[in-house]
Order: structure tokens, then C-alpha cells, then sequence
């Protein structure tokens, strides 16, 4: 059994029982999962070797399987000092199976294998793909389908049946023998690895409660009743009864008037109320009598109906016939970097992470390359090179993927002629029809709409006037407020003209690359010319014409950029550039932090399509808003946002080491005009992720709720050292839903946890 040949060395009667244990165990999950006769997972279950592929030099044959749990694989491993758990990897950490040739590890070093027996597997965080190389075509098939089925079936999990699965997985790998029993000893090493630390009298104290055999141990009903006591909300209970009456069950005009009363939803007649007890009620007879038990009620807050994020936003919900120049576009800035902007690796991995994030608009540096192929990374630094023909590939694979509506690919050209002409050369013949190569409209009286641009790509570049060829250099690069990485000969080449091929030129219909030449232009812009701003200067123009900046980004795309000084590839906050109408907003992806969750958030809206509907206000020619100097409008409508931090589910550890217990505390942000940016925080729980109380509330006056912004952040506080980053959510103030809800935490990575949540209250009244 090569699964097991690192494990210490058991008697044959040990190792038939932990086989026929292993089995039950794997069919139970499977049974979860509704995969019990699935030949895939069979496959799985059973694992086999595959090569693991890191370079033309390097290629190891590996033994992989999928655990008993159906959530973990075992990846083998030849190096002795590596802990068992590091020779796992989650189900859940998983964002991708691709098969075949599609990632750069297998485009460079698997070309003599053929596709059908390569697949790879891509993971949510920044952590390298894994490549590997099946024995056949049938292996191959298994790992991809199996791996799907189960990452599908793991995603449409209640999150009842995460909590349930996630618990009991941690069950078995406290049962350290293997018996499937639990000893006092194994149960306190069980709390440990749910992220909670109580006395021995208390952790005692449930033991014996839960012991009714005597055995000193805890097995099967035994472990099924400490699990109920621990997954106990004594807060949702307390809910339930004062809605109830205090009754077991809820009627259905209770469960109505609570949906009304307290949730504030919009649809509260007895309509709403049963459809929930049919979707939610586990019981059969209570659902027959139109009622919901407490279950059903807890299940019904840890759904997507109880979420504090309005589901109706989670599609596509808004009018996409309204000119570009009317939303804000997800974009990103040095699409191509995975790093900082130095030093850091190119990689079309990049480019094809930003899609899939919902980013419509992407940048691609391009310059000269060897054997006459163009070639983008980050000039005059030393980050890695990649071909300009294999970023175009990536982007036509997976432009589409999230999201229906156009793409723009944003060029800073710095490429001879004779490289111009192959750049435009490899768009045609790649992008084929999705390239964007005449008006929609021969008018030309004002941008088309994201609908009448669904599956197109756009090229945002330099277009030839009728009086010449040239033009002169002023993107990005041009206008850096930072010169520290260009030399002097570099300075002078922009200031010169280059010469523009005349089949690049033509690939620009709609995104015409201008200078800006200020707001009192003589000679106003055609619709279809846009510029580029840093984010220095859009700040300057915020601040001394924010009206005027409103009125010009009503009818033309304006592209923000990071001051080139942001060498690290740091971000800027995008409300500011937002609250001006500005569209093209670029941040580097790459980089985690609170500005990439505000975008991320600004962009769950309207469907996770890339593309959200401006207010009105930004989109009216007579409008006088201006977030530098608030006046009343039709944007003020000011609110009350009243937050009451119930409780935290199953917090992750950020610490990773034995004995480390998560210390959170919950800090509430709002960014949006200044004077509406505020942040608040809870106090501190010791010693307790797994189910920490708080019932603290808090109380914030909002100006202009349309341009808001509300985070949650959560993070394990340490006296010592900096307060590691534990998850957050960031949603638009309007996207909000009231009353009880649940907030599901997100990564530093923007990937959801499975079971890590927020229980909150939400309140939103008029301020006046």
C-alpha cells in the first residue's frame, strides 16, 4: 500500500482493519458528496503514480490519491524531514483542472508528451502550479473528471454540510490511533485543530457529558452528540425563540412577519416565507405542517438567502445599453507581473488569473523581442520576458470564461515597425472574429454599450491621424512620476515620435489612445479618444475639478495608473478615482491588500461581469456633484448604518504552529467620499476562532451611500509582533441586505473560505 509507506509498521490484522475502516470511511464521504458509485472518485480513492513536471531537467514519478475524507490529496514526497501534513493539499485550495498543454510549465517542458496525458492543477492562492503527467489517456480522464466532480460537489455544499464535513475530518485526524474512538487526550488535541483552547475542567466537562458508555472514550452516537454541543448557536437560538414564541416550531406568519419585520426583505408575503420553509425545513412533517424548526431556521441564515450580500446582485441585474464611458470596468495594472516590478516573474498564468477575477481590461508592455517575436514585461528592469503571441492565446482562452462583455487590451507599444506589424499579425489570427475591427455604429456619436460589445476584444492604443504616421509617446511610461528606472538615452527616445505600423494603428476602433489637454479644450475630443492619467495627477484634478473631470468621464474612458514610484507594486486606494467617474481604474492584481478588496468587492456587483453601472449623478451632463465639496443632490441621501458584530464560525489559523490559538478581534471599514471614511473595531476574544461572541454594535452616518464601500475585516491580534490578516468581505453599501445575516470571509487572495463567517445585524435608517 503505497499510501501508507512513511506510516510506522503495523501487524496484518492492524493494517486489514485500518483498510476496511479507510473504506468505510471513503464510501461515507463519497455518499455526502452523491458520488458513492462514481468510477472517478473510485479511481481516486484508490490513487496512482503520476510525473511531476518542474523543468526540462526535472520529471519524478509521485504517488497521489485522494484522502478517506474526499477533501485532501496525499502527494508523496522523497524528502524525510516533511511533516504528514505537509504532504497534503485541500480539495478546497484548488481553483482550476486544466487538461492538457495549458499552463507555461507544460508549454515549456511537456511538449513531448502528448496532451492527452498532461493536466495540471492551479491553485487559488500564489502558490506554483502543479504539472503532472498521467501513465495514460484513461488516468488522465480520471484525475480531471474526478477532481471536478469532487471540487463541484464540495462548492454546492450547504454550508451546514461544509461545517459538518470540515468537523469531522478534523475528528479523524485527532484519532490518532486510528480506532475511531476518541480518548479525553485526542479530544483536546481535536479542539486545538478547530481553533478554540479551553481548561482541562471544561474540555472534561463535555467528555463526561457525552460519555454515556463509561468507556473513557467517545465513539459513534458518543461523538455525533460533542458534535451537536459544538456546533451549538446559542445565539441563533435565542433568535428563534423570541420569533417562535418561544415555541419548537416557527409558523409560517411568524417566520413571514420576521422575513418583513426584521430582514427587511422585499417580497414578505407567505410566499417568501414558504418557499423557505420548502428549501430550508429538514424536517418532512413539520414542512408539511408550512412550519420551520430551529435546524431549518439556522440553515436558512447560513444560506445564500441569509447572506448579507443581496442575491439579487450576485447576476447580472443592472441595464448594460448605456455607453462604456457609463461603468466602472475591472482593470489591472502590469497585467503580466505575479510579483513586484523590478524583479518580479512575467507570467500568461497572470494574465489569465486577472480574467477569470472578472478583470476586463488588461495591460500588456511590449518591446522588441529576439527571433523577430515581440515581447512584454516590465522595461528596463529585470523582470522575466514573455512572448507577446503566447499572452494573446491566454487571453483568448479565458477572456470569456466570467464574464460575457468586452475586454480591452491596453498596449503600451515601445516596438519596431517590422514587430508592430507581427503584434498586429498574431491578434488577427488568434482573436480571429472576437477582435473588435470596425465601429459598430459608422456615426460614431458616442461609445457603444457593453451588450452591443459582448465576446469582443478591444485594442486601447495609439491610432494614425490623417496628417502622419507618427506619434508621440505618451503612455504610461512616458508620464511615470518616478524616472529612477529609465535612463537618459530611454528619456530622450520619448520624447521623440515612433513610428506607428499602419495594421497596429487600424486594430484601435474605439480606445484611442490622446493626451489630455485639459477640460477647457477648444477643440472638444471625439468619443472614442481616451487618456491616461497617473494616479497623482487624477488626484490633483479631483481635488481643483472634480465637477469638470465628472462631465468629461460622462462621455470618454479615462485609464488610472499607479505612480511609477509604487515599485513594489503596491496599489492606491480606487474610491478616490471612482467618486470622479473615472472608469478604467487599474490596480496590480498581483498585489493583496485592502485596495484590492475594495475593488474586488466594487466588482461582486452586477453579476461578477467586470462592468458596474455608475450612479446617476456621474452619468448626468447638468450635474454639479463634486465629492471634494459636498452639496445637496440627488446624491445626498444620507443613512445610518447600524452594525451589531454577533459572532465568528470556524476562523482559520493564520499561525501555523501546534499550540497557536487565534485571538480575533473584527474592524469595520467605510471608504467612499471623505468625509464618509471611517473604520471601527471590537474588542479582542482570547484564545477562541472557533466560535467567538462578541455582541458589540456600532453606528456610522453616510453622506453619499451610492459611492460607499463597507469592509469587514477580521485579525488575530499579538501584542508582540504586527496582527496577522485573518479574511474579509467588502461589498458596495447598496449591495447590503438588514437584519440577521452571515458574512462569508474571503482570503488575501480573494478565494471564500468554506466555513468562515461573520454573524452580524445590519441596520439602515435615514439620517435626518
Amino acid at each position: 500500500m503505497q499510501c501508507f509507506r512513511r506510516q510506522p509498521k503495523l501487524s496484518k490484522s492492524q493494517e486489514n482493519l485500518l483498510l476496511e475502516e479507510s473504506r468505510k470511511v471513503a464510501a461515507l464521504n463519497g455518499k455526502r458528496l452523491g458520488l458513492q458509485d462514481d468510477k472517478d472518485l473510485k479511481f481516486l480513492l484508490k490513487g496512482c503514480h503520476l510525473l511531476k513536471i518542474k523543468s526540462n531537467s526535472w520529471r519524478r514519478e509521485r504517488f497521489y490519491k485522494l484522502q478517506e475524507d474526499c477533501k485532501t490529496i496525499w502527494q508523496e514526497s522523497k524528502k524525510m524531514l516533511r511533516s504528514p501534513e505537509s504532504q497534503l493539499f485541500s480539495i478546497e485550495d484548488i481553483q482550476d483542472v486544466r487538461a492538457g498543454h495549458k499552463t507555461e510549465g507544460m508549454e515549456k517542458y511537456a511538449r513531448d508528451v502528448p496532451e492527452y496525458r498532461c493536466f495540471s492543477i492551479i491553485f487559488k492562492d500564489q502558490r506554483k502550479n502543479l504539472d503532472l503527467i498521467a501513465g495514460s489517456e484513461v488516468d488522465c480522464n480520471h484525475w480531471v473528471a474526478g477532481l471536478g466532480k469532487v471540487i463541484d460537489k464540495s462548492n454546492s455544499m450547504s454550508q451546514r454540510q461544509k461545517l459538518k464535513h470540515w468537523i469531522h475530518a478534523c475528528l479523524r485526524k485527532a484519532d490518532k490511533n486510528k480506532d475511531n474512538k476518541m480518548s479525553f487526550k485526542e479530544l483536546k488535541n481535536f479542539l486545538k485543530e478547530v481553533n478554540i483552547q479551553v481548561d482541562d475542567s471544561y474540555a472534561r466537562q463535555i467528555f463526561v457529558k457525552c460519555d454515556t458508555s463509561k468507556t473513557d472514550t467517545l465513539e459513534d452516537d458518543e461523538i455525533e452528540e460533542f458534535y451537536k454541543i459544538l456546533t451549538e448557536r446559542k445565539e441563533i437560538d435565542r433568535i428563534f425563540s423570541k420569533h417562535s414564541d418561544g415555541e419548537e416550531t416557527m409558523s409560517l406568519d411568524n417566520l413571514a412577519r420576521f422575513l418583513r419585520e426584521e430582514q427587511h426583505e422585499e417580497d414578505t408575503g407567505p410566499e417568501l416565507a414558504l418557499a423557505l420553509i420548502e428549501k430550508y425545513e429538514p424536517n418532512e412533517t413539520v414542512k408539511s405542517e408550512k412550519a420551520m424548526t430551529k435546524d431549518g431556521f439556522q440553515m436558512y441564515l447560513m444560506s445564500p438567502d441569509g447572506n448579507i450580500f443581496n442575491r439579487a446582485h450576485t447576476q447580472v441585474y443592472q441595464d448594460m445599453t448605456q455607453p462604456l464611458s457609463h461603468y466602472y470596468i475591472s482593470s489591472s495594472h502590469n497585467t503580466y507581473l505575479m510579483e513586484d516590478q523590478l524583479t518580479g516573474p512575467s507570467s500568461t498564468e497572470a494574465y489569465i488569473r486577472a480574467l477569470t477575477k472578472g478583470c476586463r481590461c488588461v495591460e500588456l508592455d511590449c518591446w522588441d523581442g529576439p527571433n523577430s517575436e515581440p515581447i512584454i514585461y516590465h522595461g528596463y528592469t529585470f523582470t522575466s520576458k514573455i512572448l507577446f503571441c503566447d499572452v494573446i492565446k491566454a487571453i483568448k482562452n479565458y477572456a470569456f470564461k466570467t464574464s460575457p462583455f468586452p475586454v480591452i487590451i491596453s498596449l503600451e507599444n515601445h516596438c519596431s515597425l517590422e514587430q508592430q506589424k507581427t503584434m498586429a499579425h498574431h491578434m488577427h489570427t488568434i482573436f480571429e472574429d472576437m477582435l473588435l475591427v470596425a465601429p459598430i455604429d459608422s456615426k460614431m456619436s458616442s461609445l457603444p454599450s457593453p451588450e452591443q460589445l459582448k465576446g469582443k476584444i478591444l485594442v486601447k492604443g495609439k491610432k494614425h491621424s490623417p496628417e502622419t504616421e507618427e506619434v508621440s509617446d505618451e503612455d504610461e511610461a512616458a508620464e511615470m512620476e518616478d524616472e529612477t528606472v529609465k535612463s537618459e538615452v530611454e528619456k530622450k527616445r520619448m520624447s521623440e515620435k515612433l513610428k506607428l505600423a499602419k495594421e497596429l494603428s487600424d486594430t484601435v476602433v474605439y480606445c484611442k489612445s490622446v493626451h489630455f489637454q485639459g477640460f477647457n479644450d477648444t477643440n472638444p475630443q471625439a468619443c472614442d479618444h481616451m487618456s491616461s492619467f497617473s494616479e497623482g495627477k487624477v488626484l490633483k484634478l479631483a481635488q481643483e475639478s472634480g465637477n469638470d473631470f465628472i462631465h468629461h468621464n460622462i462621455s470618454h474612458l479615462s485609464r488610472v495608473y499607479p505612480a511609477g514610484w509604487r515599485t513594489d507594486s503596491s496599489n492606491y486606494n480606487p474610491v478616490d478615482m471612482w467618486n470622479v467617474g473615472c472608469q478604467i481604474v487599474s490596480l496590480n492584481f498581483q498585489t493583496k491588500g485592502t485596495e484590492m478588496d475594495i475593488h474586488q468587492g466594487r466588482f461582486q456587483e452586477n453579476g461578477f461581469s467586470g462592468y458596474v453601472l455608475k450612479p446617476e449623478f456621474l452619468r448626468d451632463k447638468k450635474s454639479k456633484f463634486n465629492p471634494k465639496s459636498i452639496t445637496e443632490g440627488p446624491w445626498w441621501t444620507r443613512k445610518k448604518l447600524r452594525v451589531k458584530v454577533i459572532s465568528g464560525q470556524q476562523l482559520p489559523k493564520v499561525n501555523k504552529s501546534k499550540n497557536s490559538i487565534v485571538d480575533p478581534r473584527v474592524i469595520l471599514e467605510i471608504h467612499g467620499v471623505q468625509r464618509d471614511n471611517e473604520k471601527k473595531q471590537t474588542s479582542i476574544i482570547d484564545n477562541n476562532g472557533f466560535n467567538p461572541t462578541w455582541e458589540e454594535a456600532f453606528e456610522f452616518e453616510i453622506d453619499v451611500p451610492m459611492l460607499a464601500m463597507v469592509r469587514f475585516m477580521v485579525e488575530d491580534f499579538d501584542v508582540s509582533t504586527k496582527n496577522d490578516f485573518i479574511g474579509q468581505f467588502s461589498a458596495p453599501f447598496t449591495s447590503l441586505k438588514q437584519g440577521y445575516r452571515h458574512i462569508h470571509l474571503v482570503t488575501r487572495s480573494g478565494d471564500q473560505y468554506p466555513s468562515a463567517t461573520l454573524f452580524v445585524h445590519i441596520s439602515i435608517l435615514d439620517a435626518y
